[in-house]
């Protein structure tokens, strides 16, 4: 019987462990979505999804909206973006780089991931902050006058 009782104990330990090893990790920013109007002027805008990750004090945000198009057919990694998200908890936090995947013309438009540098317990908004893309010399400054759905980024 002891011996029956001690498999069965070290059979549910198993299970557990394994079960533990397998179970999806935590999200480090919350939420990992959110949704701005963004107006880029002459340029158009609209509705815009924001989509970001974090590991640590690295983060990462891209930006996709249907609303928003290519003024003409975009080579990969073409675009120059800065990314500004403003930051209720400090100064404002600045996402850059040269990432996109080529775009025909007026396909929608797709920014990112672009990397930055983030510290627990930011709140970061895209109302207050902006989006410029240098697009073939040309800059398009983009900005909302909400914030963002369904709220602010929080880093972990």
């Amino acid at each position: 019987m002891k011996r029956t009782a001690t498999g069965a104990a070290l059979a549910a330990g198993a299970l557990a462990a394994t079960a533990l090893a397998f179970a999806p990790s935590a999200a480090a920013v919350t939420p990992t979505t959110a949704t701005v109007t963004a107006s880029c002027g002459i340029f158009g805008g609209g509705a815009a999804t924001l989509t970001a990750t974090q590991s640590g004090t690295s983060s990462t945000i891209t930006l996709t909206s249907s609303a928003i198009t290519a003024p003409l057919a975009l080579s990969a990694n073409s675009i120059t973006s800065t990314l500004t998200l403003a930051n209720s908890t400090g100064s404002a936090r600045v996402f850059s780089g040269t990432v996109n995947p080529a775009m025909a013309t007026g396909a929608p438009v797709t920014v990112g991931p672009l990397p930055g540098t983030v510290a627990s317990g930011d709140s970061l908004d895209f109302y207050g902050g902006s989006l410029k893309m240098v697009i073939f010399g040309i800059t398009v400054t983009c900005t909302s006058s909400a914030a963002q759905s369904p709220g602010p980024f929080v880093m972990d």
